[in-house]
C-alpha cells in the first residue's frame, strides 16, 4: 500500500493505473469505511482512500479541532483491507491559497442538515470536487448514512458532467442498530446504550407509513417528541422523497425517513428508506 501526501505524487502514482475507484474519508476509520473499501476493490484496478479532515465543512462552533485523528491506526486497517493507495494531504496541499472559488449547491443544501449546519454542504461539495480532480476516479463510493450528502454529490456529478460513477453503499450498523459513525466515539457509556433509540424512532415512523398512515407531519412530530422524552435534542425527523429530499406527494412511493438529534454533546444522524 502506498501512502502519498502530495497531489503531484498522487497523479504520478495513479497515471500507471488510471482505472481507480475512490473512497473519500476524514479518517478515524470504522467498519463502515472498511466495508466501502471492500465494495471498491472489485470495481477497479486500484482502490484509493483519502484521509483529510476538511475545515471548510465545519461550522465555527463545531468539532474540527477535536475531530479524532488516528492516522497510523487508519493505515493499518486500510492495509489489512487491501487498499492500494492512501492519499493523506495536509491543508496546504488541498488549499494552497484561499479558496475563493466554491461549489454552491442549490436549495437542497439549505434544508435538513443544511439548515442545522449552514455552509456545510458548500464545504463538502467543494472539497469533493477538488479531490475528484486530483484522483480522477472512474467511480467513487459513499455510505448512505450521510444520505443528504450522497444526494448533493450525486447531483453535482451529474450536473457538472463529471465522468465518475457515484455508488451508494448501505449503512453499516452495530448489532443494536446504531449506524456506525466516527462521532460515536464521543458518546459516554450511558449515551452509547441510548444511541440506538434514534434508529428505532425512524423504524417506527417507517412502519406507520407502511401501515398506510399519511399524516407526515404528525408522524415526524411524534417521533421527535419520543426522542425528546428520552433526553435527546432533535433537530429534525423528516419524511422525504429519496430522489431529491423534497416533501413527498400522494403519488410518490420511494421515500426516506431521516433524523438528526443531539445526545449529550454528540450529534447523530440516521435514515431508513422505504418503498410504498
Amino acid at each position: 500500500m502506498d501512502v502519498i501526501h502530495s497531489v503531484a505524487d498522487l497523479r504520478a502514482r495513479l497515471s500507471r493505473v488510471p482505472n481507480n475507484v475512490f473512497v473519500p474519508t476524514m479518517g478515524n476509520l470504522h467498519d463502515g469505511h472498511i466495508r466501502l473499501v471492500g465494495n471498491a476493490k472489485p470495481r477497479g484496478a486500484c482502490t484509493v482512500v483519502s484521509i483529510f479532515v476538511n475545515r471548510m465543512q465545519f461550522g465555527p462552533r463545531e468539532d474540527f479541532d477535536k475531530y479524532p485523528r488516528t492516522f497510523e491506526a487508519d493505515c493499518a486497517k486500510l492495509a489489512a483491507a487491501g487498499c492500494d493507495v492512501v492519499f493523506a494531504p495536509d491543508e496546504t496541499e488541498i488549499y494552497p491559497e484561499p479558496q475563493t472559488y466554491a461549489v454552491a449547491p442549490p436549495e437542497i443544501a439549505d434544508i435538513l442538515d443544511g439548515a442545522a449546519r449552514p455552509g456545510h454542504f458548500r464545504g463538502v461539495a467543494t472539497v469533493v470536487l477538488k479531490l475528484f480532480n486530483m484522483v480522477a476516479p472512474k467511480a467513487a463510493i459513499f455510505g448512505k448514512k450521510d444520505y443528504q450528502q450522497c444526494i448533493v454529490l450525486r447531483n453535482m456529478v451529474r450536473q457538472l458532467a463529471l465522468p465518475i460513477e457515484i455508488i451508494l453503499a448501505e449503512t453499516v450498523r452495530a448489532s443494536d442498530g446504531l449506524a456506525l459513525s466516527s462521532r460515536n466515539g464521543y458518546l459516554s457509556e450511558a449515551e452509547r446504550a441510548e444511541a440506538p433509540a434514534l434508529h428505532r424512532a425512524l423504524l417506527t415512523a417507517r412502519e406507520e407509513l407502511r401501515d398506510g398512515k399519511r399524516d407526515h407531519l404528525r408522524i415526524e412530530l411524534e417521533a421527535m417528541a419520543r426522542l425528546a422524552a428520552r433526553g435527546w435534542r432533535p433537530d429534525y425527523v423528516a419524511i422525504r422523497r429519496q430522489a431529491d429530499l423534497m416533501p413527498p406527494g400522494e403519488a410518490d412511493r420511494e421515500l426516506v425517513v431521516l433524523g438528526a438529534a443531539r445526545l449529550g454533546a454528540t450529534r447523530l444522524i440516521d435514515n431508513v428508506e422505504l418503498t410504498l
